[in-house]
């Protein structure tokens, strides 16, 4: 019966008992001997030996005795349980836990994520994950901010190329925001991501090169700005106004696709002789 809210202790008693109860004991590699029984799926017993934690546990957690399970208890019973991963976040959200990060981090662009930045022109379009690594971009954007791929993979980050790139640091008209702005969504992605040590060899180098970003990190803001504009003073076309869309694709979370479009009329005149050079 469906009401108007929901009862996670008795939706996360009925979920673990029915991921149990579809699992074939060889799917977890149980000897074929242990296979004849009566019920469905796994035992109790299996699923507890399987997470680690007692019998009486899992019990009592089918039971709907009010527990609520650790984050270290969620994520055994996800791997005993064989979840997939939106079956994984759905556990973690009945147990009011926060997910743990897997290690899959994007570190190249997905294929269909990448015809879709290049079948996004004329709008310049790129592709970062949660470091702002650049992954992908189109002819546009690459036209507009710095062309990407004459730099090595290294340098292929929007917050380094800000703050180090001499001729990208001078770019932004309001270059005081967007490092503001950008230091805010590390901050973010950091606890997001302790495991990343990308990220933080990024952060270190950043706080020991740039007095600014030094500052900003120590004000201990944290935002993650999807939507805005940026003003640029475009050593081609002079200055222009974008504004800038992120979207989160719901298969590749880790990814984020960035847009660009023209603000004012006199910049998109401006970008559509850029793009016609």
């Amino acid at each position: 019966m469906i009401t108007s809210t929901v009862d996670v202790t008795h939706e996360l008693a009925a979920f673990v008992r029915s991921r149990r109860e579809r699992l074939d004991p060889q799917d977890v590699g149980l000897p074929a001997s242990r296979r004849s029984r009566r019920t469905p799926g796994l035992r109790r017993e299996e699923v507890a030996e399987l997470a680690g934690i007692s019998v009486d546990y899992i019990v009592r957690l089918e039971q709907a005795r009010g527990l609520r399970p650790s984050a270290d208890v969620v994520e055994a019973l996800a791997r005993a349980l064989r979840l997939a991963p939106d079956e994984r976040a759905y556990l973690f959200g009945l147990a009011r836990q926060r997910p743990r990060d897997t290690g899959k981090l994007a570190t190249t662009a997905a294929p269909s994520l990448a015809r879709l930045v290049a079948d996004l022109s004329p709008l310049p379009a790129m592709l970062m994950n949660h470091r702002y690594d650049i992954l992908a971009w189109n002819d546009e954007m690459a036209k507009v901010l710095w062309d990407f791929g004459a730099l090595p993979p290294s340098q292929r980050n929007a917050m380094w190329l800000c703050l180090m790139h001499p001729e990208t640091s001078r770019l932004y008209e309001d270059r005081e925001r967007v490092v503001r702005e950008g230091v805010a969504h590390l901050r973010a992605a950091w606890a997001a991501h302790p495991e990343d040590q990308a990220l933080t060899d990024l952060i270190t180098e950043c706080l020991s090169r740039d007095a600014e970003f030094a500052r900003r990190w120590a004000e201990q803001d944290v935002k993650v700005n999807g939507r805005g504009h940026k003003t640029m003073r475009h050593p081609d076309i002079g200055t222009i106004t974008v504004q800038f869309e992120t979207l989160t694709p719901l298969q590749d979370p880790e990814q984020l696709l960035v847009i660009y479009r023209a603000a004012d009329e006199e910049t998109q005149t401006a970008m559509d002789g850029l793009r016609a050079r």
